[in-house]
C-alpha cells in the first residue's frame, strides 16, 4: 500500500484551503510533465498525505463525510492547476462511493480504514472490445470446490489512476450458469490490490492530452478474489441514489477546472508577451477593444461553467442527503425526484463545462497571437486536455436527457455514465 501519514481533514474549508495550496504546488510542473509525459508519483503522494482522498469516509468510520459538492469543488482547483491529477482520483472518489451504497458493513470498515490510511482505488472498468462502452466481456466465475472463491479473467483500458493505484476496481460479470456460487446474475466490482498475482498494469496510454493520468490497459488473468472483496452494482446504478450524477459531477469539476485554468493562462500571457495587432494603436495587447472583448466573452463562459457547478453539487448533495421526507410523501418517489433532478443539474453543468473547456484552451492561441503557439511556452496542454477529457461522454446526450424532462417529464437515465 502506499505508505502516507494522511492528514485528517474535518470540514469543507479546511478540504478547499488544502486543494488550493496543492493547486499551487502542483501547477508549476503541470506543462511541463504533461509534455515529458513524468508521471506524478511525488504528487499523488502528496495529495494523498494531505488527506483529501479521504474527504468522503463516513464519519462512522472515522472520515469527515464531505458532500459530493466540496468534492466537484476540490477536484475543480486541481484541474484548474493540473488535470491529469485531477483526474486520477475521480474513480477513487466513485468506488468510495460505491461502498457506501452497496458494501458491507465489514467491506467497508475495511477500505474506508485503508483509504484513511492513504491508500488509492483506481479503475479497471471500460474495454475495448465490446460493440459499445456498456458492454462488459470481463467474467468473475467461481472456482470449483472452494467456496466463496472466484477468479477474475479479462482486458481492461481506459484505467484512469491505475499506474498509482493500491486498489483496483474491477467491473465484472457473473459467470455461474449453474448457480454455483449463490450470488445473483449480473455485475459486481472486485476490489483487487494491484500487486495481486496475475494483474499486469500496461503503460500504453498515448492519447494526445491528459497523458499522465495512469490511464491504460490492465490485464486480468486468473486473478484469484474471494467473497469479501465483491460488490454488486446493481443496487447503486439501479435504484435513485444519485451514484451516476456523483460521477458525472466530478467530470464536470474537472472540465471546468481546465476552462478556469486555461483563462487564467491566457490573461498571464496577454499582460506580459503578446504584442498589439497594429491597427488597434496601443501600446499594450492588454488594451485593444477587441481584445478585452474577447476575454470578457470567454470569462463569461467560465462563470457559466463554475456557477452551474456549483447548482449541480446542491442538487447531488440533495440526492445522496435528501433529508427529512415530509408527512404523507412517498419515500420513493421523493428519492427519484432529487435523483432526477441532479441528473439534469449535472448534464446542464457537464454540457456548459465542456464548452467553456474546449472554447478557452483553443481561445489561448487567439488572444496570445502567434507567439503564443511557441512550443517554449507550452499553452497546448490545455487544450489537449480538455479536447481529450471532454470525449469521456458525448454531451450531445445531455441535450437529449434535458430535452426529454423538459417535453415529456421523462427522467434521465439512473446509471449515469461514470
Amino acid at each position: 500500500m502506499t505508505v502516507v501519514t494522511a492528514e485528517r481533514i474535518a470540514t469543507a474549508d479546511q478540504a478547499v484551503r488544502i486543494a488550493a495550496e496543492l493547486a499551487e504546488v502542483f501547477a508549476a510542473g503541470a506543462a511541463e510533465r504533461d509534455l515529458s509525459r513524468r508521471l506524478p508519483h511525488e504528487e499523488l503522494d502528496q495529495l494523498s498525505a494531505s488527506g483529501l482522498l479521504a474527504i468522503t469516509v463516513p464519519a462512522e468510520f472515522g472520515g469527515a463525510d464531505l458532500p459530493p459538492s466540496v468534492v466537484a469543488e476540490v477536484v475543480r482547483i486541481l484541474a484548474a492547476a493540473d488535470p491529469n491529477i485531477a483526474q486520477v482520483p475521480h474513480s477513487h472518489f466513485v468506488y468510495l462511493n460505491l461502498l457506501r451504497l452497496a458494501g458491507t458493513r465489514a467491506q467497508q470498515r475495511d477500505y474506508f480504514g485503508k483509504v484513511l490510511a492513504g491508500a488509492r482505488i483506481a479503475n479497471a472498468q471500460s474495454e475495448r472490445s465490446g460493440t459499445t462502452v456498456a458492454e462488459i466481456a470481463t467474467v468473475l466465475r467461481p472456482v470449483d470446490g472452494a467456496a466463496g472463491r472466484f477468479v477474475v479473467e479479462g482486458t481492461k483500458f481506459y484505467c484512469t489512476g491505475s499506474l498509482f493505484a493500491d486498489v483496483l476496481a474491477v467491473l465484472t460479470r457473473l459467470d455461474d450458469p449453474q448457480g454455483i456460487s449463490g450470488l445473483e446474475a449480473g455485475e459486481y466490482v472486485a476490489f483487487v490490490p494491484a500487486l495481486e498475482p496475475g494483474v499486469r498494469i500496461v503503460d500504453d496510454w498515448d492519447a494526445l492530452g491528459q497523458r499522465t493520468t495512469g490511464s491504460g490497459t490492465v490485464e486480468f488473468d486468473a486473478v484469484e478474489v474471494g467473497h469479501e472483496q465483491l460488490v454488486s452494482r446493481a443496487s447503486a446504478v439501479n435504484a435513485p441514489t444519485g451514484y451516476g450524477a456523483f460521477a458525472q459531477l466530478l467530470h464536470a469539476a474537472i472540465d471546468a477546472g481546465i476552462a478556469h485554468g486555461a483563462l487564467q493562462a491566457a490573461a498571464e500571457f496577454v499582460r506580459t508577451r503578446s504584442r498589439p495587432w497594429f491597427e488597434a494603436q496601443v501600446a499594450n495587447a492588454s488594451d485593444d477593444p477587441l481584445v478585452v472583448q474577447r476575454f470578457g466573452e470567454l470569462a463569461v463562459a467560465v462563470a457559466a461553467a463554475e456557477s452551474t457547478l456549483i447548482v449541480a453539487g446542491a442538487a447531488v448533495d440533495a440526492a445522496v442527503r435528501p433529508g427529512v421526507i415530509a408527512d404523507g410523501e412517498d419515500p420513493g418517489a421523493h428519492l427519484e425526484s432529487a435523483g432526477a433532478r441532479a441528473s439534469i443539474a449535472v448534464a446542464t453543468a457537464k454540457i456548459l463545462a465542456d464548452r467553456a473547456a474546449n472554447e478557452v484552451s483553443a481561445a489561448i492561441f487567439e488572444v496570445g497571437g502567434t507567439r503564443s503557439a511557441a512550443s517554449e511556452h507550452r499553452l497546448d496542454h490545455f487544450w489537449r486536455n480538455a479536447r481529450t477529457h471532454t470525449l469521456h461522454d458525448p454531451v450531445r446526450w445531455k441535450y437529449q436527457h434535458i430535452g426529454r424532462a423538459v417535453l415529456h417529464n421523462r427522467p434521465p437515465p439512473l446509471h449515469g455514465v461514470i
